[in-house]
């Protein structure tokens, strides 16, 4: 449940440390809600902003204080205000203009993503972390598609995503009833990687952040467009699309570094050129 207070700075923090950035999302009064605008806003214009920047070669995403994301600001919806307002009609475009931006946004990023889910995921939260690469739970965390539960449904792209990283099976579960999943079930389900405790959580996401950074960053990015297209696209398709993306990857400069680093069993240092 999320109250409202005035918000304390920007939606989304930032930190770079060498090729990692570190987003947080930073609205803990409301366990870190993501339907406002300023914090779709904050996170559609990163994305855009580190598909442009070639220096950022992956991304961290956690929430601050005890919650990742509780989702939907409930408030708002009681009280049917920001995206939550007005006729059927105009809340459709709410959703439209609004949260529904975030799954686009972060779709079409080629950096990897890397959720670090410190605390509860729920509804659009539990969403916004499958819209992640890889996710990395604290033992404290866990996850429900819950918008059942509220009367309503995944509006936010949910019942794309979740599908397509715990199964069909799964996903009927989760969404039909809106229970919550601890982090050790969700570890057992493919939902997490690994599940590490609180303190372990953060340094254990930079560390698989920096080991992906490590290689060749425009290889990182082509082989993550090509598991995205994967999910829908005939293998006939993929084949040819590789065949096209390949020849961009031996032309670099890092794959000739890479090769010598072999050669001469050392670890490769890589530009992006």
């Amino acid at each position: 449940m999320t109250e409202q207070t005035t918000p304390a700075g920007p939606p989304v923090l930032v930190d770079r440390d060498g090729h990692v950035e570190t987003w947080t999302l930073n609205r803990p009064e409301v366990r870190n809600a993501i339907s406002d605008d300023d914090v779709v806003d904050a996170i559609v214009e990163n994305a855009a902003r580190i598909t442009r920047d070639d220096d950022v070669r992956v991304v961290v995403l956690t929430g601050a204080g005890s919650a990742f994301s509780a989702g939907g600001n409930v408030t708002a919806m009681a009280e049917r205000t920001g995206m939550f307002g007005g006729t059927p009609a105009q809340m459709r475009e709410g959703y439209r203009r609004g949260i529904q931006r975030i799954p686009r946004a972060l779709y079409d990023v080629d950096v990897p993503m890397i959720a670090a889910v410190n605390g509860p995921a729920v509804g659009a939260g539990c969403d916004l972390s499958l819209m992640c690469d890889l996710r990395i739970a604290s033992t404290r965390a866990f996850f429900a598609e819950s918008f059942v539960q509220l009367g309503i449904i995944p509006g936010d792209g949910g019942a794309w995503f979740l599908p397509r990283v715990v199964g069909a099976a799964r996903a009927a579960e989760m969404a039909l009833t809106g229970d919550r999943v601890d982090a050790a079930t969700a570890c057992e389900w493919g939902l997490v990687s690994r599940v590490v405790e609180p303190d372990e959580l953060l340094p254990a996401a930079h560390d698989l952040a920096r080991r992906i950074a490590a290689n060749p960053p425009r290889a990182v990015r082509m082989t993550k467009r090509l598991l995205r297209e994967s999910g829908h696209s005939s293998l006939s398709t993929l084949l040819e699309l590789s065949a096209a993306m390949q020849p961009l990857g031996h032309h670099t400069t890092d794959h000739t570094e890479a090769l010598t680093a072999m050669r001469e069993k050392r670890r490769g240092e890589y530009t992006g050129d």
